[in-house]
């Protein structure tokens, strides 16, 4: 059986090439807002120090400038916190199943967190019901979390409910952690919000949004010999996976049908949006495997930004 994070990390070396890994390890590095520091002692400044960590009042007893140390809290909690209902086991935008997506973005953010000697923990399930693997250190343990996602997501899984797995969140942790939350195309209610909001006032929180398949393509004409066209392939059905409502294909090829799926999925792309920007989450979208570094790496930024 292959490895689920030799694979993620084989990806971080091709997109290597392009932009240094060492970029996302810095944007992972700062994701954490404030200085998580214990003080330690004082010491004389030294040009290039930060002027916020100057001590005024005992610089003044001094007569020089000092420096105020501290002693670094290096060990963070990161949270995974994924769906795994049959939504997840649906084609993403790129052709894969958007576990895949998911399994590679969650395996990028908890690779940088190990790499930083950070713990990963795991938060996943559809709406009946949350499991949690605990927070641990080492590869080997973030295997077993990419497994658990990639062997609990299928279409015969229960529905669909990231909300279930963040009241799972807020009722069973209170310790300060980075939430790294995976869904798939949901818009947050009224209840999703407040939610999210509360979870936001304790938690650093980052949002990857995989993207759906399109609702139709085209086949493509065959040409017999002689250059007689046969009849044109015809477009496969449609279902969706969350209730199993077939969309034949004819309808969605349909240009109206197209036009207005078109629409409603700005409109739900639009409302997902104001809300996490509302919340001060940052958010991406990720339609393929191959899309994950780049946005992962443009999540980090949007965060430590704050935009």
């Amino acid at each position: 059986m292959s490895s689920l994070l030799t694979r993620v990390k084989s990806k971080m070396s091709i997109f290597a090439h392009r932009k240094a890994r060492g970029m996302l390890d810095g944007e992972y590095g700062s994701v954490f807002k404030g200085r998580s520091l214990d003080f330690d002692d004082l010491r004389a400044y030294i040009p290039g120090d930060e002027v916020r960590d100057i001590d005024w009042k005992a610089s003044a007893r001094h007569g020089s400038p000092l420096i105020k140390r501290f002693v670094a809290v290096r060990r963070q909690t990161l949270l995974l916190i994924t769906d795994t209902g049959r939504n997840m086991a649906a084609s993403a935008l790129g052709g894969e199943e958007k576990k895949d997506v998911a399994v590679m973005a969650l395996g990028v953010v908890g690779y940088l967190a190990q790499r930083h000697g950070d713990v990963v923990g795991l938060v996943c399930g559809d709406a009946e019901g949350s499991r949690s693997l605990p927070a641990k250190a080492g590869e080997a343990h973030l295997e077993r979390l990419l497994r658990a996602v990639d062997g609990d997501t299928g279409l015969t899984s229960p529905r669909s409910s990231i909300g279930e797995q963040l009241s799972y969140v807020a009722r069973n942790y209170g310790q300060r952690m980075l939430l790294f939350v995976v869904a798939d195309e949901m818009v947050p209610d009224a209840a999703m919000e407040r939610l999210l909001r509360r979870l936001r006032a304790q938690h650093e929180v980052l949002w990857l949004t995989v993207r759906d398949a399109q609702l139709a393509a085209a086949g493509p004409g065959r040409l017999q010999a002689g250059g007689i066209q046969a009849a044109a392939t015809q477009p496969a059905d449609r279902y969706d996976v969350a209730d199993s409502r077939l969309l034949p294909g004819r309808l969605a090829a349909s240009e109206a049908v197209i036009r207005a799926y078109t629409a409603a999925q700005e409109q739900r792309d639009a409302a997902r949006e104001a809300v996490l920007r509302r919340l001060g989450i940052a958010h991406v979208h990720a339609g393929s495997s191959h899309d994950v570094m780049p946005a992962v790496f443009t999540l980090l930024e949007r965060h430590r930004r704050g935009k």
